[in-house]
């Protein structure tokens, strides 16, 4: 099994994957663009816009992952972008270093409150997947370690077909899945925005 392992990701040790490049072959949940790991102590919840599927709500407890995966160039990648929008938004957040290099880190103004929030921007090859930690997990290492390890074994489907820069990847309900991998509709996200994606949270 450790040579399966071995063989299926030769390259690095961890994701996100493309689904393009070898990577371990485990059963995940496929949302079209995106694939996700099974982790039963996570609820996972699809974000619209419209009639369109454009992110993932990962939820624990008090602490929620969002996942959005957008179209890039293929000569650059968009973080250095996303981070200048971001901040434009949210001035008091602060770079750090994180698992995924430079990130984010603040308080998000939300409903006339704050909340904890964390901003971990990874590029790929013609994709970015922008990853947002808010609640107590941005800065409980216990749940930011569950939320970090998901991401590690994410499945990016960009696909073939020609898309503009930033678009969201679509993503789709899951086809036949069984009972355990139930993934509810929630409003859409904006990550550029401050508060609305993370106030739909409860």
């Amino acid at each position: 099994m450790a040579a399966e392992q071995e063989q299926a990701a030769p390259t690095r040790e961890s994701g996100p994957w493309d689904a393009d490049e070898p990577h371990p072959d485990t059963e995940r949940i496929d949302l079209g663009g995106l694939r996700l790991p099974h982790n039963p102590d996570f609820d996972v919840r699809l974000a619209s816009v419209g009639d369109q599927h454009v992110g993932v709500v990962v939820i624990s407890g008090e602490s929620t992952l969002q996942l959005q995966a957008l179209a890039a160039p293929r000569s650059s990648g968009l973080w250095d972008e996303v981070k200048t929008k971001i901040r434009a938004q949210a001035k008091d957040l602060e770079e750090r270093e994180g698992p995924f290099g430079t990130e984010l880190d603040g308080e998000l103004r939300v409903d006339g409150g704050s909340r904890p929030a964390r901003y971990l921007g990874i590029d790929g090859p013609r994709w970015f997947l922008l990853a947002v930690i808010s609640g107590e997990g941005a800065h409980d290492e216990a749940v930011a370690g569950a939320f970090v390890d998901f991401i590690k074994d994410v499945v990016v489907v960009r696909g073939d077909e020609p898309m503009a820069r930033e678009e969201p990847i679509p993503l789709r309900r899951p086809n036949e899945q069984g009972s355990g991998d139930q993934v509810d509709e929630r409003p859409g996200l904006n990550p550029f925005k401050r508060g609305p994606e993370i106030s739909e949270i409860r």
